[in-house]
This record gives structure tokens, sequence and C-alpha cells, in this order.
């Protein structure tokens, strides 16, 4: 069983860590905004079943294997800013599409994309490498240990990314007109062009 402190230092890590701006949260906000929460939730399931995957592979220390290959974290940096990039795209082109076609609702992003978002993001194979590191005891048993630190990441990252995929349905889903939904999809796609820039450059 995990010591009470580990439990308060674990949360005083995950938590500031899973609910600061990143370009996850960026998405989900954005998907949120969009689509609302019931039609983000495909996404938002594939964006946590992902981050329970690296947890498992990361706390069973598959991940020291991966963590061995220095290319890796070249080919997930670079891939990251290629699919944000591609995020914009879709998002300039449903702002570009004529009012008519705008009639039928926008192409919603799925559970697949939701799995692509975090397998691309440095920043959470970052986070999760360095939680297991500081946090798994060598001395105990390393599969219960990674099933209850897998679970508890999982609880905080549905607590705190809920908020952000609510803030972004009550700010932006309130503009359903065409003119709005126009604005909303140029403003949606400078918002991952500079989340893409960043990542490009951090």
């Amino acid at each position: 069983m995990i010591p009470a402190e580990v439990w308060v230092l674990f949360m005083g890590y995950t938590v500031p860590m899973v609910f600061s701006p990143g370009p996850g949260n960026t998405v989900l906000a954005t998907a949120g905004g969009r689509f609302g929460v019931r039609g983000t939730l495909p996404f938002w399931a594939g964006f946590e079943v992902a981050n329970v995957a690296l947890c498992l592979l990361y706390g069973l220390g598959l991940g020291r294997a991966l963590h061995g290959l220095p290319w890796l974290h070249g080919v997930l940096h670079w891939g990251g800013v290629v699919y944000l990039l591609y995020l914009a795209w879709g998002f300039f082109r449903s702002a570009a599409q004529p009012s008519g076609d705008r009639d039928a609702a926008p192409a919603r992003l799925g559970f697949g994309e939701g799995l692509l978002t975090v397998a691309l993001n440095p920043k959470i194979h970052s986070m999760i490498v360095v939680m297991f590191s500081q946090f798994l005891d060598p001395a105990g048993a390393m599969a219960s240990q990674t099933a209850q630190l897998t679970g508890a990441f999982l609880l905080v990252c549905v607590v705190c990314h809920f908020p952000w995929i609510y803030g972004g349905k009550l700010i932006l889903g309130r503009f359903h007109s065409q003119r709005a939904l126009r604005i909303q999809g140029w403003v949606f796609g400078a918002s991952m062009l500079a989340v893409a820039a960043y990542v490009a450059l951090s």
C-alpha cells in the first residue's frame, strides 16, 4: 500500500501538471466549445484511455526500454506539431466553407483523435515518466503500485479536464450564428497554430 505522505506529494505534483494550460487542455477546451460536453465525450474517452495506457507502459517498466531510444522524443515532438497543424487546418477549412455548407454539423473529434492527441504529446509522456520515477517504490510490488498510481492519475485527469471542456462550452458554445461559427473556426485554428508553434520551439 502506498503511504499517505506519498499520496499528498503525488497530488501536489499531478494536479498542477494536469490542470495547467498545454496542447491537450487547449484541444479539450476547443472541442468543448465547438461540440459541447456530450459531443466531446468520445474524444475525451480516447484522451483518458491513452493516459491510462501510457501509465501502464511506463509504470510497468516498458518505458525504460523506450526511454533508451533518444530519437523517440524527437518523433513524438514533431509528430505532435504535425498533428496540431492538421487540427488547425480542419478548423480553418470549416471556417472557409460557404454558409450553405455549414448547415451540417462539423466533423467531431472522436476516440481515435483523443488517443493521438495524448500519444503525440511529449509533455504528457514526460509528466508520466517523472511521476513514476518519483512515486514508485523499487522495493514494493510494481504491478500493485502501478495500478494504484494509474487509477489515481485517471481520477485527477477526469476531474481536471472537465473544467476545460465545460469552460470551452460555456464561453464559446453560446455562439451559433454563421458569422460566430466562422469566427470560432478561425480562432480555434489560430489557437492550434499557436500551440503547434509553442511545441515546435519548446
